[in-house]
């Protein structure tokens, strides 16, 4: 049944993207305004009033506290859900919810076009979901490792502590994001609905082997990798390629680690990533081989300073409760 359960929250997950779809005639209608640059998110309402900015963060406020809401019953209730092989009934309520709260957002969308863009920066949603990524590296560590399979170890002391909190900020960096932007249908949004969509499904599945199953965890960590190449090519970016290779660097670094697979089939990866360098940037020009180093560089430097913050955190907190 549990497996059943995912299968069929992919599959609604795909259909509610393609719906959106349906809304391409309400979009038509929408005179955006001409863009104003990296900072600047093109897909706002022109004219926003009270109603449409009350009805992007009403149903942003409302999301957000039911989602935090199953994750504090959960945990309180830890001891009802030992059983991680079947669907319990938390779990059908925050796929309900998300299923909800998902045509909430189409109609929002279609009858008043407004998002949590019109009044943060775009670098916000982007840093959200960025830092999200930051955070699995850690919690994943121990398991896999950082670097090649080793240097995990130096994560133990804090992945408890993230272990028990990650849930908050994750569906946070997730629910912002999904009411961040209109549903529209560029196929940059498009993907990137179904990629927040499938988060949302993995948190319907807390305390479930399908929340912490390998493949299906990597999987939506790889994913990033896609939506980051299909936004750059349908901009016309000529670094895609940076998402690419950057993305693809980290998988052959650290995320098929820990897998289980053998070192020849590592090794083959490795080789075949390699290789694909070389063909494209014989062809893109070696100057600017220096991108792939860009997001590789920033997510371990993250790790890092994440890490000793929390450390620092911790430490401290022992220290106050030790002299209580």
């Amino acid at each position: 049944m549990l497996n059943k359960a995912w299968s069929i929250a992919v599959i609604i997950a795909a259909l509610a993207t393609a719906s959106i779809l349906l809304l391409q005639p309400q979009l038509n209608q929408v005179a955006l305004l001409p863009d104003q640059g990296a900072a600047w998110y093109f897909w706002k309402r022109p004219d926003p009033n009270f109603a449409s900015q009350l009805s992007a963060w009403s149903g942003y406020i409302t999301h957000q506290l039911f989602i935090w809401g199953v994750i504090v019953w959960a945990k309180k209730n830890r001891e009802a859900l030992k059983d991680r092989t079947r669907m319990h009934l938390i779990n059908w309520i925050a796929l309900g919810g998300t299923a909800a709260f998902g045509a909430l957002h189409f109609f929002q969308t279609a009858i008043w076009y407004d998002g949590l863009a019109q009044n943060v920066s775009v670098f916000s949603s982007q840093a959200s979901v960025i830092l999200l990524l930051v955070v699995v590296l850690m919690i994943e560590a121990p398991r896999r490792g950082l670097f090649f399979g080793s240097g995990g170890k130096k994560f133990i002391g804090i992945r408890p502590f993230l272990i028990k909190y990650h849930g908050y900020y994750f569906s946070w960096a997730v629910v912002y994001t999904f009411w961040f932007h209109p549903m529209e249908t560029t196929w940059g949004h498009l993907f990137g609905f179904f990629y927040t969509f499938l988060l949302m499904i993995q948190a319907g599945f807390i305390f479930t082997r399908v929340h912490t199953n390998r493949w299906w965890t990597l999987t939506l960590e790889v994913l990033v990798l896609f939506h980051g190449v299909v936004v750059a090519l349908i901009a016309g970016q000529e670094f895609w390629t940076m998402f690419f290779f950057g993305f693809l660097a980290m998988f052959i670094v650290t995320q098929m680690h820990g897998l289980g697979l053998s070192k020849l089939l590592r090794w083959i990866m490795a080789s075949l990533f390699i290789i694909a360098l070389v063909i494209i940037y014989s062809e893109k020009g070696w100057n600017q081989i220096h991108e792939v180093l860009r997001i590789p560089v920033i997510d371990y430097l993250l790790v890092f300073i994440l890490a000793g913050i929390i450390l620092i955190i911790k430490n401290l907190h022992e220290k106050f409760v030790s002299r209580q």
